[in-house]
């Protein structure tokens, strides 16, 4: 993919959001192929840019892109997580702004070698880096009831339990190791596609986002962030499903000094911070005439927060 092509989602609204209010220090924190950064580095001449992402070929190729912006950016090889870790080692620890993009690239869906999508036969891998567990090998050790949990909790699939024991009783003949073996199990346990969503599509999620442990590392990721601003910064969060955008929104909650103990708690033990003003009580999302262009985008919901005291 040329980077150049990439259409960053919601890209106005995310340069509006983090114009800078003093030093002009900027986090990426999943930079990709640099699209956000670019518009960031044009918008605001003063601003330098911390990009940060686990894959070191959307990096590279993100390099290429901001090439012309000199030592105005830092791109890095490593995860949100690290964010707090890596701020301070590059010297953007009183950031005036961090952003999350978060979830699948449209580099990493459109490789088909990556195995991230059904629309190409190609090897599980789905990792978002080169490190770790592939979600071929995933299947292969997970227990079924574990699967289940898996796919109903990551995927929102009504029939885990269906799928599960489909796929334990597949792997049991041979190991499943391509896109195509997965989707034909999925389909043989729920039918063939029948409306405009395939029948695998959520079990694909699912397995995507337990092989790259996403969900686990949103709320510590943007606690670093919120930590990382100095007074006045934003922090500005674009998820691109409801399990996300649901995390994300707990957390800005949280760290606006509200409770999030489950209803009826007999008192408080979550121990809320009051670090941020959310200043979106409802998330932006795309235009019509944004997702018309970029079909890509119609999922997205943008929360902003600033950094108070």
């Amino acid at each position: 993919m040329c980077p150049s092509q990439h259409q960053p989602v919601l890209l106005a609204q995310v340069v509006e959001a983090l114009a800078p209010p003093g030093t002009g220090l900027i986090v990426d924190a999943t930079v990709g192929l640099g699209g956000h950064a670019a518009a960031l580095l044009v918008r605001y001449p003063s601003v330098r840019v911390l990009g940060l992402d686990v894959d070191p070929e959307a990096l590279a190729l993100a390099r290429q892109r901001l090439e012309s912006f000199g030592n105005r950016v830092v791109l890095v090889v490593a995860s949100y997580w690290q964010l707090a870790e890596v701020a301070r080692a590059y010297g953007f620890a009183a950031a005036d702004g961090v952003l999350f993009d978060l979830g699948v690239s449209s580099l990493q869906l459109d490789t088909p070698a990556r195995g991230f999508s059904f629309r190409h036969d190609a090897t599980l891998d789905m990792r978002f880096g080169p490190d770790g567990e592939t979600a071929g090998e995933l299947l292969a050790n997970i227990g079924e009831e574990e699967l289940v949990r898996v796919l109903r909790d990551f995927g929102e699939e009504p029939r885990a339990r269906r799928i599960a024991r489909a796929i334990v009783r597949a792997r049991m003949k041979q190991p499943l190791r391509t896109t195509a073996e997965l989707r034909r199990v999925v389909h043989s346990a729920l039918g063939s596609a029948r409306g405009r969503i395939d029948p695998a599509t959520r079990t694909f999620q699912a397995l995507r986002i337990a092989t790259n442990r996403e969900l686990e590392g949103i709320p510590l990721a943007v606690e670093q962030a919120a930590r990382l601003l100095s007074p006045g910064g934003r922090l500005a969060v674009i998820a691109f499903h409801s399990l996300e955008d649901r995390l994300v929104k707990r957390t800005l909650r949280h760290l606006a000094g509200r409770c999030v103990c489950p209803p009826g708690s007999f008192a408080c033990t979550c121990q809320p911070e009051h670090l941020l003003e959310v200043l979106t009580p409802r998330p932006i999302v795309p235009t019509d005439v944004e997702v018309n262009a970029n079909p890509r985008a119609r999922s997205a919901k943008l929360r902003i927060a600033r950094r108070v005291g």
